[in-house]
């Protein structure tokens, strides 16, 4: 982005030593770090016979940004982890701080002056400057902050290399892009047990430690709780985090809104809601979290009682208690549910196995030669239920 005024900014810093170089940390008030950044998104240029790859940074993907905007406005919104910048050397200016200490003089403190520089001049003969700043790492979160209501209110901590060519800039983006590990989303559901408020995630996570428990349950020590495999178990074939978002839509539509007005203290929302699609959202909204277990579970019994070997075994290539079956099987539980009119109570599992009396698939049918891994083999097994069990056109399209 361009401008037609200078500006500076001045934050307080530390310097830092390391292999790559020294480098500064500092704080930045989310207003002053948006209008100072510019992403410099890599695309492909040509000129002439020859194509160029230019810049450093992916696509903004707007469904991120999008999230980032609403989770910033939530009362439990925290950007812990530095956004980093590069800055040229004309464009940084340091005046050290004195520090004191019980132990003398303390250095390495510095208020760092970032100002933008004159570029191009337009037809008018203005002097146009460039940004200060160039992003390379963080450019989602910055641009999901302009959607923050109150910009004094949010800091952001700021990780400045200054001088760095974009030699050095790639290699600082490959390095924290490549050396960063996803954190385990079963892990990350698997936290919300130390929630002190409701949530649609916390009651999902209840409801899946539930069904790994209980005596009885079709799901007794099958789920992977952490992701990963437990340590003496041998019939885990879920995680939990496929499960929770599997069951999640059934109660909310908005899981950041709701998780944010219980933080607050407020009521969840009560406005109309599609109930053929979030057929647990009145379990959830009344408390009775119970009756989302019972239902689950009475389901996933009639499943386990039609098939009982497929659902049963552990064996490779058999998909029906794996993620392609569990997928498929939770998609048809909403028609399900409609179809026994099951709003409001719990669908004993004798109705459900009515419905599934109908199918016509057998055992050895839930295989991956069949039901493909992915998203071709849930929907494929989900159109096969939904059309044996005559469930009818108009409710497939919902």
């Amino acid at each position: 982005m361009i401008h037609e005024s200078q500006r500076s900014i001045t934050i307080p810093v530390m310097e830092l030593h390391q292999p790559i170089g020294s480098f500064f940390v500092g704080k930045i008030k989310a207003k002053d770090l948006i209008e100072i950044s510019d992403f410099d998104i890599r695309q492909l240029t040509r000129s002439g016979n020859i194509d160029t790859y230019l810049g450093i940074q992916r696509r903004l993907n707007e469904t991120r940004v999008d999230e980032i905007r609403k989770y910033v406005n939530t009362s439990d919104a925290t950007f812990p982890s530095g956004v980093i910048l590069a800055v040229e050397e004309r464009s940084a200016t340091l005046e050290a701080i004195t520090c004191t200490s019980a132990s003398g003089s303390v250095e390495g403190f510095y208020y760092l002056t970032l100002s933008n520089q004159p570029g191009e001049i337009d037809d008018e003969q203005t002097i146009l400057y460039r940004e200060i700043a160039r992003v390379i790492d963080g450019q989602h979160r910055i641009a999901g902050l302009e959607g923050y209501n109150q910009f004094d209110a949010f800091e952001v901590s700021v990780v400045i290399f200054v001088g760095a060519d974009i030699a050095d800039q790639a290699s600082i983006f490959s390095t924290v892009n490549l050396a960063q590990t996803k954190v385990n989303r079963s892990l990350v559901y698997d936290l919300f047990e130390y929630a002190q408020t409701r949530s649609p995630e916390k009651t999902c996570h209840d409801v899946v430690v539930i069904l790994d428990r209980e005596k009885g349950s079709p799901f007794k020590d099958r789920i992977k709780r952490l992701g990963t495999a437990t340590e003496g178990r041998f019939d885990e074939t879920l995680s939990q985090a496929t499960f929770v978002r599997a069951l999640l839509p059934y109660l909310t539509n908005d899981p950041v809104t709701d998780r944010d007005l219980a933080r607050r203290g407020r009521p969840f929302s009560r406005v109309i809601f599609d109930d053929d699609k979030m057929i647990f959202r009145r379990f959830f909204l009344d408390e009775q979290d119970e009756k989302i277990v019972l239902n689950v579970w009475n389901y996933f019994s009639a499943v386990s009682d039609k098939w009982v070997r497929a659902w049963g075994t552990v064996e490779p290539g058999y998909i029906l208690n794996r993620t392609t079956g569990f997928l498929g099987l939770m998609r048809f539980l909403r028609d399900a549910f409609i179809e026994v009119e099951g709003h409001g109570r719990v669908v004993e599992s004798g109705e459900f196995s009515q419905i599934f009396s109908r199918v016509e698939l057998k055992d050895d049918d839930f295989v991956k030669e069949r039901y493909l891994p992915g998203t071709s083999g849930q929907t494929k097994l989900y159109h096969d239920l939904h059309e044996q069990a005559g469930l009818g056109r108009r409710r497939l399209l919902l």
